[in-house]
């Protein structure tokens, strides 16, 4: 958790012994995930009745299950990458705090009713086929999604579950239509599959340049007072460097002031807030650089004279300037939980008093984050500002954590509860319930895939796009997370995995350091993802005809 800025690790296994040093925390998430297939697997058969055919029941649940786990691997890994890359949370409590938050999305927000047609994207409807060749596309759609996103997962590419989804489906359902000559391509609802390609631009564009105002923002007036001081050797209010014995480090043999950098001054944990701004304040021609440039001609006096105005606009700027970004930041989180993550059994608010309970969360959370600021005063400015970052950055993770698992789970849950429904009851029907069991096996298989498959993508996302910090990463999961918000009012065709991916390349245009040439295989990820699934699931679809 947060509180050190040294903790800058994602925990990736060392293969020492037998499945190395994290073998408990691999066998815990074995066993777990195991046992919960077994029970469900239990109690989908007392579900079904003792009419179904097993090997049928057996196949859809290890679908479902395999398409929840991948999910985890790729979507929650992408989610969490920030706070992992960033040294907020390690990969184990990443998997703790997905366990928590994504499952209790997934029981407590999780669709109760899911349509079991996605999106609209084929007319199935007008095939008028029989219930199994339906439960066959549901089935080959999961099994498709899938093997592409574990696919992609092993490659390290953030991909969009909800794509991976929608391919399979097309895939496997024009090629149900050819085989029984009840449909071919023209199902499909083209004007839906360009929305998807719009949000290949679009979702990336939105995310790139909300994080880059945000956060250039917080870099401005946050970080820089920071970095300055640091760079002049300072630590915090009571500088040892401050008394008279100390400054005669600051000159030579011949009694000349010289420039000590801030790395040869400070420790190793101011360090790495030192590194956190140092693109932006020791740039060529930027307020580092004419800064550096500046102090290696002052004296004595003059330069302790600096030190203290730049630790003190530092320490103002934590207390003056962190609160209402806080308070910002906990109204669009909250927003964004009741809109999105809660909607689906949220409280019937009017406009008014959800408008009022925000502000009043608001207001709450600037006061305390206001007393939190005051009492990081006795810290050193840069381990203050990793302190302060790092928790505001845990409460977006939670937050994000919690609407994913509400939302995305419907990726597997959806086409699942469908061949459920067609299993239980023999017919094909508009909507089908969507059992809690259901729910909490496919959110266990969700952070099963997280822990088991998802270090490639959290890589990815987290050192691979650009080097991300505590204040980096929260700029971008706030961003994100207003988009998805935003997106979701005005009914826009974007991706959240899109929306973070471009959001995590904007605090690197920030920064100067984006990792474009990473960017190009993912992007072509993302193209390749619909036409990819939707091959996967018309060979799958194939093969489970010619069984049954």
């Amino acid at each position: 958790m947060p509180g050190t800025p040294a903790q800058k690790t994602t925990d990736a296994p060392v293969s020492e012994g037998f499945l190395g040093p994290d073998r408990n925390w691999h066998l815990g998430a074995g066993l777990m995930t195991v046992a919960t297939a077994v029970a469900f697997t239990i109690w989908a058969f007392a579900h079904t009745g003792t009419n179904v055919n097993a090997f049928l029941l057996i196949l859809a649940i290890a679908f479902g299950l395999f398409m929840a786990f991948n999910i985890g691997g790729n979507d929650v890994a992408n989610s969490f990458g920030t706070s992992v890359g960033a040294g907020t949370l390690t990969m184990k409590q990443a998997l703790v705090v997905a366990a928590v938050f994504e499952v209790s999305g997934a029981i407590l927000a999780g669709s109760s009713v899911t349509e079991t047609v996605r999106s609209g994207i084929v007319d199935i409807d007008g095939m008028h086929m029989d219930p199994r060749s339906f439960a066959f596309i549901m089935m080959a759609a999961l099994l498709g999604g899938a093997v592409w996103l574990l696919l992609a997962t092993r490659m390290g590419w953030p991909v969009s579950t909800t794509h991976s989804i929608i391919g399979g489906i097309v895939g496997a359902a024009v090629t149900t239509g050819i085989v029984t000559g009840t449909g071919g391509f023209e199902m499909v609802q083209w004007g839906e599959i360009g929305q998807i390609a719009v949000s290949w631009v679009l979702s990336p564009l939105l995310g790139g340049v909300t994080a880059y105002i945000l956060f250039g923002a917080i870099k401005r007036h946050i970080l820089a007072p920071a970095a300055r001081a640091i760079a002049l050797g300072s630590r915090g209010f009571d500088d040892a460097e401050d008394e008279d014995d100390a400054e005669d480090d600051d000159e030579d043999e011949d009694g000349h002031s010289r420039h000590v950098s801030g790395f040869e001054r400070v420790s190793e944990l101011q360090q790495s807030a030192f590194a956190e701004s140092e693109a932006l304040d020791l740039t060529p021609g930027g307020p580092g650089a004419e800064l550096a440039e500046h102090a290696s001609r002052l004296t004595k006096k003059q330069r302790k004279a600096a030190r203290k105005i730049e630790r003190r606009a530092a320490y103002h700027a934590l207390e003056k300037r962190v609160p209402p970004l806080a308070a910002g930041a906990s109204m669009l989180i909250a927003g964004m939980l009741v809109f999105k993550g809660l909607k689906n059994v949220g409280p019937d608010l009017s406009l008014g008093s959800g408008v009022l309970l925000l502000v009043m969360l608001a207001v709450g959370v600037w006061m305390a984050t206001t007393v939190f600021a005051r009492a990081l005063k006795k810290q050193s400015i840069s381990q203050a500002t990793f302190i302060m970052f790092s928790w505001m950055q845990v409460f977006t993770a939670c937050a994000f954590a919690f609407s994913h698992g509400a939302n995305d789970i419907a990726n597997a849950i959806g086409p699942f509860a469908a061949v459920l429904d067609v299993l239980s009851t023999g017919e094909i029907s508009s909507e089908a319930t969507v059992p809690i069991a259901a729910l909490v096996a496919f959110g266990v298989a969700l952070v099963s895939g997280l822990w088991f498959v998802g270090r490639k993508v959290i890589h990815t996302v987290g050192t691979g796009l650009t080097s991300m910090h505590p204040s980096s990463g929260f700029a971008a999961e706030l961003a994100a997370s207003a988009v998805v918000l935003l997106a979701s009012v005005f009914g826009l065709p974007v991706s959240s995995t899109h929306i973070l991916i471009g959001a995590v390349l904007g605090v690197g245009m920030v920064n100067h350091a984006a990792n474009w040439k990473l960017m190009r295989p993912i992007f072509l990820a993302w193209i390749i993802t619909l036409p990819g699934a939707a091959s996967i699931g018309a060979v799958v679809v194939l093969i489970l005809r010619a069984m049954f």
